[in-house]
């Protein structure tokens, strides 16, 4: 009579679909959005294959998730550059110094948001996470400018960062304040 080999007993990992979100966050970091598999994600995530399966219902899922965790982590920050601003000045300065700053972000983070932007112009479910991130950065402008000029703030505001991200020749933080001052109506 041969023994039946037991079970190995299931690994209690309360944290491994964070994880593997967090793991594909980087992967779409390394590889792009087009480059990101499943088995790519497994491994950085050292889990099973079978795990993303049981916690995620498609890839497109999993893509969505980390994108709403990538949203959801860098929208804090971007908020709090606004919590001292008290006038339409300060907050002049408050828009230059985050353009200026987040031209310097960790490389791999712009790779992750214009993986985000170039995937939502054809995936509907990524196009609300975007949607909603540009919501949410609108809501703190709004504090400080009517909503039409809100809108043009942030657009301006991807606008300048992109240009100052991929551009060889920059703005300095002087024009880019001009640039600012003169758009919502006040002396540079």
């Amino acid at each position: 009579m041969t023994a039946v080999p037991a079970r190995s007993p299931r690994r209690y990992d309360p944290e491994r679909k964070s994880r593997i979100i967090d793991a594909a966050i980087d992967v779409i970091a390394d590889h792009g959005v087009a480059g990101t598999t499943s088995r790519r994600i497994a491994a950085a995530a050292d889990v099973p294959l079978g795990s993303l399966t049981y916690h995620f219902t498609t890839l497109e899922d999993l893509l969505t998730q980390a994108f709403q965790r990538f949203a959801e982590t860098i929208s804090p920050r971007y908020e709090a550059r606004f919590d001292d601003v008290r006038d339409l000045t300060g907050f002049v300065d408050a828009v230059t110094s985050l353009i200026s700053a987040d031209a310097d972000v960790d490389p791999r983070e712009w790779t992750v948001s214009y993986e985000l932007y170039l995937a939502a112009l054809r995936n509907p479910a990524l196009r609300s996470v975007t949607e909603s991130w540009m919501r949410r950065s609108r809501a703190v402008l709004e504090r400080f400018v009517d909503p039409v000029t809100a809108r043009g703030v942030d657009a301006l505001i991807e606008g300048l960062v992109m240009h100052m991200t991929l551009s060889t020749t920059t703005f300095s933080r002087a024009e880019t304040r001009t640039i600012i001052a003169r758009f919502v109506g006040i002396p540079a």
